[in-house]
């Protein structure tokens, strides 16, 4: 059978996503629940922030021109502001940023020296003083001073969700997804990439992608993640203007680690699934899949969602005679629309022969705890041979194009050498 089918609505509240019931093979849940706060970014090189790196300030004097911003006594300033600098002949050395009650405010500048992040959002209604100092090639010093006041509060939001959880371990294949409800225009899309940091260790550059409604923002790199790195994400959006007089909800971000490589693979003509761990396969496992009215989808998805028992109701999703309500164990969700993986003792004797199912990867009760008591959230699993192909942004698809047509949907330029890396499909 096919996992609960339904629409890409993307809502996300104000402080998280909001779950969505669903029919699909068909259960009663929605968007998985999410992590806390922010993450951003430019694509690959973009800069990351990084807490309690202010320098001292350094002593004025010295030559060349520096500008600050936000420019002297500016008011309704975003409290996503960045300290700003436009400068000739030096290098900038040092940004203080102190609140009006003077205390500092920690932050870092970007990796490519271009403003000064705050670690935080800044406070609504809140005077603040800037002190950036720069060095002239002579080693000579000169420092300028700004003062601004944020934006009270108010005004209406757009939603945000981090799909990562701070502390999890996910799978090689595991995108960063972030989610904004309303969608953000195409032409609003660079200035809330800026904002979307990710960092790996050990370094695995990569991009951001929208899809085309811009409710959704995937981050990978060129290939699947190695095993053992560590991801740190922030999505600094609270206080950012995010287009149409709305502004970002909340900073989010999370801390993850990548675990082993887990992959699946489906031959519709073999009927049959090759499980590798660690590039060495490990499991055969028969399958029967969407028969020729309700075909499974083609493509690489990523396990969503695992759940150990759950009710697949597709009534009202299918016609009367094809509509059912069923008890399934060991569901593991791949796309929004209701494509799960899940035990089925019913069709085992299709398994490995012919499919029967609205659309589901069936297995054996056996192979279904197999599977489910060994892959993590983010584990990989390609279909291939099926009549119908998964929908871009119907899951998180970010694997199911080419690194060529990935990169294509980010809102900033993605750097030459990177954009020209060979890719997973």
């Amino acid at each position: 059978m096919i996992g609960m089918r339904r629409s890409l609505p993307a809502v996300v509240s104000l402080l998280v996503v909001a779950p969505l019931a669903l029919a699909g093979c068909g259960d009663d849940a929605g968007r998985p629940a999410q992590a806390t706060w922010v993450a951003s970014g430019a694509p690959s090189t973009a800069p990351s922030v990084s807490p309690d790196s202010s320098a001292p300030s350094v002593a004025p004097g010295g030559g060349g021109s520096l500008n600050v911003t936000p420019v002297a006594g500016k008011k309704g300033v975003p409290i996503s502001a960045e300290i700003g600098f436009a400068l000739s002949g030096g290098k900038v050395t040092a940004v203080v940023l102190k609140d009006d009650k003077g205390k500092t405010v920690s932050g870092a500048l970007r990796e490519d020296g271009s403003s000064w992040v705050p670690a935080k959002p800044l406070k609504n209604s809140r005077g603040y003083v800037a002190s950036v100092t720069a060095v002239d090639a002579a080693g000579q010093s000169r420092t300028e001073t700004t003062s601004f006041t944020t934006r009270a509060e108010g005004g209406p939001l757009t939603g945000t969700g981090l799909y990562l959880f701070d502390g999890n371990t996910y799978g090689v294949a595991m995108p960063v997804v972030v989610e904004f409800n309303p969608g953000i225009k195409q032409k609003d899309r660079a200035a809330v990439q800026k904002r979307m940091f990710v960092k790996s260790s050990p370094a695995q550059p990569g991009t951001w992608s929208w899809t085309s409604s811009g409710t959704q923002a995937f981050y990978r790199p060129p290939n699947f993640w190695r095993s053992g790195t560590k991801l740190s994400v922030r999505i600094a959006v609270e206080g950012l203007p995010t287009g149409g007089g709305r502004y970002g909800d909340l900073d989010r971000s999370a801390d993850a680690e990548i675990g082993r490589s887990f992959v699946m693979k489906v031959d519709n003509e073999s009927k049959k699934m090759t499980v590798t761990q660690d590039g060495a396969v490990v499991k055969s496992i028969p399958v029967s899949l969407g028969r020729k009215k309700y075909p499974s989808a083609s493509g690489t998805m990523v396990v969503m969602e695992k759940k150990r028992k759950t009710v697949f109701d597709t009534r009202g999703e299918f016609p009367a005679e094809d509509a059912y309500r069923v008890d399934v164990e060991y569901a593991q969700r791949l796309t929004w629309s209701g494509q799960y993986i899940h035990a089925a003792e019913w069709s085992v004797a299709d398994q490995g022969r012919r499919n029967v199912s609205h659309g589901c990867v069936n297995v054996s009760q056996a192979n279904g705890q197999w599977l489910f008591e060994r892959t993590l959230i983010g584990d990989p699993i390609t279909i291939r041979g099926t009549e119908n192909e998964v929908a871009y942004g119907n899951g998180w698809t970010p694997w199911d194009v080419s690194w060529k047509e990935f990169v294509k949907g980010s809102a900033l330029p993605v750097p030459a050498e990177l954009a020209a890396q060979a890719g997973e499909a």
